[in-house]
């Protein structure tokens, strides 16, 4: 089966994830510009967490740019972590209230640790159905960035225990690992 309906229901959950987000944000009652000070942890953990969307929305699109079909497996692993990517806005909004305590700074980690982990699932899903001489099997045997993202997120969790601002760097660094798509499948549409 093709991945069209796949896709478009991907799509559609990312976007009315990024929607409940925004949503979370309550207007000030002031008038003024210091008034947005105190929603500055707030801004920051929604910044990350739309930086992280839209990195798994494009790379989700890239991938299945490269492939010709999907079957029952590719499915479940997808909706796996839409799943997970579906809890960002709880995770997002507890760590925006609370950026500095070490359990919602754990919790987001985990979470991104999480999706990580279940997107590097989907892509092995999908390399299961399709040759060994395919680009995706070519993509899949060299990239180091999921390994190092995994490794980024899991020391964020513990850092949370430590200091919840090292591990907002590593959740941004692991995170920015991914803004440049693959070159390889850049290439193919130029």
């Amino acid at each position: 089966m093709t991945s069209n309906r796949l896709e478009a229901f991907t799509d559609a959950v990312i976007a009315i994830i990024i929607t409940i987000m925004v949503i979370e944000f309550e207007a000030p009652e002031e008038t003024d510009f210091k008034a947005l000070i105190p929603m500055i942890p707030k801004l920051l953990s929604y910044l990350l967490s739309f930086v992280f969307l839209a990195i798994y929305w494009n790379n989700h699109h890239h991938l299945f740019q490269i492939i010709d079909r999907v079957n029952g497996k590719v499915l479940w692993a997808n909706m796996n972590v839409l799943f997970w990517l579906s809890l960002v806005p709880f995770s997002t909004s507890w760590l925006g209230e609370h950026y500095y305590q070490a359990a919602p700074s754990a919790t987001y980690g985990i979470l991104l640790t999480l999706i990580s982990f279940s997107s590097f699932l989907l892509h092995y899903t999908v390399s299961l159905i399709h040759k060994d001489g395919s680009l995706l099997k070519s993509l899949s045997k060299t990239n180091k960035r999921e390994g190092l993202t995994f490794i980024l997120y899991v020391a964020g969790v513990a850092l949370s225990f430590i200091h919840t601002n090292y591990a907002l760097t590593c959740y941004a660094i692991g995170t920015s690992l991914w803004f440049l798509p693959d070159r390889r499948i850049e290439n193919i549409y130029k």
